[in-house]
């Protein structure tokens, strides 16, 4: 099987396996006092230090979770729950895990067709915000369906000049592009140990020194009461391996992969390309080929031995138009049968060539007609 559909969860790295296996063995509370609780803790406390000085914190301001999804919840809740008068600005580039948490009277924010929150719009409503009022914006850094990044830093700094804070779904970015938190001007930052080679079921939350943040989960006191519950020491020192080693990742090559697949599809077929004049992840491609439905596509390569994913997946797995998609102005025929095809830390050129064929075979099968306007 060709993987690709590293946006969706990216293989285990060994690195991480072998901090992983190596916790395990330890088997012990991090919570106690004795000398494999001391052990447990000192896995712990390590990576911890591994993601902050990966992405300029510090490592007593983050919080490990579940995952993503987790983490994000904790930073709109627990900060929702402190800021009097909150005016929730979000718009509809935002993955699930962040839009279920939005209120009913959250206002919607402009994307430009070129998959960027529009700027302008969001100024226009941060204007015309009444006095008390405290904007909240969530804004993710790089998006899963198109890996178009965000302008977020200017857009922090224009909510934080109204007194206001930003949330950072920076879950797809993490390992892949340069993330710093403090240059980025966020309040909060949401991180997943799975999309960049490490373990599934573990994440993190960074909130900066002073952010209001109340916790969602309590009991046990675990992460300084931010967040009860045993922490997960294999998993979170499989993510701490994770983020060591994606640092030494060269976005260059997986352009270089990710633009010969495109270049061979683009060759063949007149796909349409989401994001493509925009700043991307490295690796990621979302794109359409009118008429070649989302689903049969996805069906197909698996059939050629290909693994992607629909641009309009979910989590449970079912397809549907892309609202992301619908927000860049993407008519709905187009939008129907976009695919995303993503690489990362283990793909090779030969993935790329392997990919573009088994897409260009299954296309001419189902939608001939396309070809022979091509030709």
């Amino acid at each position: 099987m060709i993987y690709c559909d590293y946006n969706a969860t990216a293989p285990l790295r060994p690195e991480a396996r072998e901090a992983l296996g190596f916790a395990l063995d330890i088997g012990a509370n991090p919570s106690s006092v004795h000398s494999a609780g001391r052990k447990a803790r000192g896995i712990v406390e390590k990576a911890r230090q591994s993601l902050a000085t990966a992405i300029g914190g510090r490592s007593e301001d983050i919080v490990f979770t579940s995952g993503g999804t987790e983490a994000n919840a904790l930073a709109i809740k627990g900060a929702l729950a402190l800021v009097e008068k909150p005016v929730v600005f979000v718009s509809g580039l935002e993955h699930p895990a962040v839009s279920a948490q939005m209120p009913d009277n959250a206002r919607r924010v402009s994307l430009k067709p070129t998959g960027e929150i529009d700027l302008d719009d969001l100024k226009v409503q941060l204007d015309a915000l009444e006095e008390g009022e405290v904007p909240f914006l969530c804004l993710m850094l790089a998006n899963n369906e198109t890996g178009v990044i965000q302008p977020v830093q200017a857009a922090a700094q224009m909510v934080r000049d109204e007194g206001g804070y930003t949330h950072c779904d920076a879950v797809q970015a993490l390992g892949k592009i340069p993330v710093n938190v403090g240059l980025l001007g966020v309040d909060y930052a949401a991180f997943s140990s799975h999309k960049l080679g490490g373990p599934q079921g573990v994440g993190a939350l960074w909130f900066r020194v002073g952010a209001p943040l109340k916790p969602q989960l309590i009991g046990g006191g675990q992460e300084r009461s931010i967040r009860s519950g045993t922490e997960n020491v294999a998993g979170i020192a499989g993510f701490g391996a994770a983020v060591e080693a994606s640092q030494a990742v060269t976005a260059k090559r997986l352009n270089d992969i990710r633009d010969q697949f495109e270049n061979l599809v683009s060759a063949a077929a007149p796909a349409v390309f989401f994001g493509k004049t925009c700043d991307r992840l490295p690796g990621t491609s979302c794109f359409a080929l009118e008429g070649f439905a989302s689903e049969t596509q996805v069906m197909a390569m698996d059939l050629g031995g290909v693994a992607v994913s629909a641009g309009s997946a979910c989590s449970s797995g079912k397809v549907k138009t892309s609202g992301v998609l619908t927000a860049m102005q993407v008519e709905e025929k187009i939008a129907r049968s976009a695919l995303r095809v993503s690489f990362g830390w283990a793909s090779e050129p030969s993935d790329a060539i392997a990919a573009a064929q088994a897409w260009i075979k299954a296309a001419k099968r189902a939608v001939p007609a396309a070809f022979k306007e091509s030709a």
